[in-house]
């Protein structure tokens, strides 16, 4: 797991372009990437002029590097990570590849990112599975929630890790206890905080984790991981793989497979067509899963709480209420709030967005989402705009 760092610089904000026009707080709809991952993924489009220099091992090298940087991120191994499009590939892996008995129940909870039921209210028909939708007895879903929703024919619990409305963390730790006390699987969506906060799958106790690239990772669009834990390799059935996933697939001078056997690791899950040096979404994807090594999650972490606590502090309370919980240990990598309607809240992200301060509006919350380039200057002109 990395959560450490090497010698930084002296202000990480020079690591990204400049926002001149705009306060940018919204990693958690889409980040800026570095300077370092567009410098990679222009270099990788000059390389496509002359494709010769580069030799066939090269369609390897970034996507193994990617696993690698991945697997420290989460505490886990390389032959356990997948490259993906995005969360919901692992999801669908994990749906199509387990095996389903009629009446078994996936857990969820309500207003839950919706890829948790596009991946799973499908799955009702074709397997014969029952979704059941959580809803929080309190102000936000707990792990008493689930574990309470769990009844023997509980085959999965499949959540976000930090939720997309309200920032709120769920304490992982303890479902996967109470899954696996009674054979169940716990599958985590990570796309909202991993690289923002420290992790270890072996802590966590999931099963799988999902996740997109292009938020906390600070990669492009197109981009995700799949983690699945290795002892899980083997009870998934086999489906359509592609031809880069095959054994033996890199030896490029021999690939005449009349009977393909799919590659022993979570490489058979990555994305079609996808893992090369070429794809220049992948390129970034490694510049920037690097780059975010490098910072460590624990400063990603530490400094959004101090901002986040400060909007708390200051947010006026005549006009505003806290949309995420105040205890920073039970919060992601950001924080919500609300105006006292819904429709006042919808008119003040207007007026934020109007004034270049940019945010997310999600289920009635406004999202503020900084990062390593955000200071406290920028909470003050957020501040500033809401009490105006």
């Amino acid at each position: 797991m990395a959560t450490t760092t090497t010698s930084a610089p002296t202000d990480w904000r020079q690591e990204w372009f400049e926002f001149e026009d705009a306060t940018y707080l919204n990693v958690s709809g889409q980040s800026p990437m570095p300077r370092v991952s567009i410098r990679a993924a222009q270099a990788a489009l000059e390389a496509k002029k002359y494709p010769h220099h580069k030799p066939d091992s090269t369609f390897f090298d970034v996507p193994n590097r990617i696993r690698a940087s991945i697997a420290n991120l989460v505490g886990g191994k390389p032959e356990e990570v997948a490259l993906t499009s995005g969360a919901s590939a692992g999801l669908a892996a994990v749906a199509y590849g387990l095996t389903w008995k009629p009446g078994d129940e996936i857990v969820t909870a309500k207003t839950e990112f919706p890829l948790q039921y596009t991946a799973w209210k499908p799955m009702e028909e074709r397997e014969g599975l029952k979704l059941k939708i959580v809803s929080p007895s309190e102000r936000f879903i707990t792990a008493d929630d689930l574990i309470r929703a769990m009844t023997p024919r509980t085959r999965l619990v499949s959540v976000s890790l930090v939720r997309f409305d309200d920032g709120s963390l769920l304490d992982a730790k303890r479902v996967a206890a109470a899954c696996h006390a009674q054979g169940a699987l716990l599958l985590l969506d990570v796309s909202q905080c991993c690289g923002a906060l420290p992790l270890d799958v072996t802590q966590l106790g999931a099963d799988f984790l999902v996740s997109a690239g292009y938020k906390w990772l600070l990669g492009p669009f197109g981009t995700g991981f799949f983690w699945v834990k290795r002892e899980h390799l083997s009870i998934v059935r086999p489906g359509p793989f592609h031809w880069m996933a095959v054994a033996g697939s890199d030896n490029f001078a021999s690939l005449s497979f009349d009977d393909p056997k799919p590659a022993p690791s979570a490489m058979r899950w990555d994305s079609p067509e996808w893992a090369s040096y070429f794809n220049l979404n992948l390129v970034a994807m490694d510049a920037s899963v690097d780059f975010v090594a490098r910072m460590g999650p624990a400063l990603v972490a530490a400094h959004n709480r101090k901002l986040i606590d400060m909007m708390y502090e200051r947010l006026p309370k005549d006009r505003c209420v806290p949309a995420s919980p105040m205890d920073a240990s039970q919060r992601g990598p950001y924080g919500c709030f609300r105006a006292r309607t819904g429709e006042k809240t919808a008119a003040l992200y207007d007026r934020l967005r109007k004034e270049n301060v940019i945010v997310s509006l999600r289920e009635g919350n406004i999202r503020v989402s900084p990062h390593l380039y955000n200071s406290e200057r920028d909470i003050d002109r957020l501040i500033s705009v809401v009490t105006t």
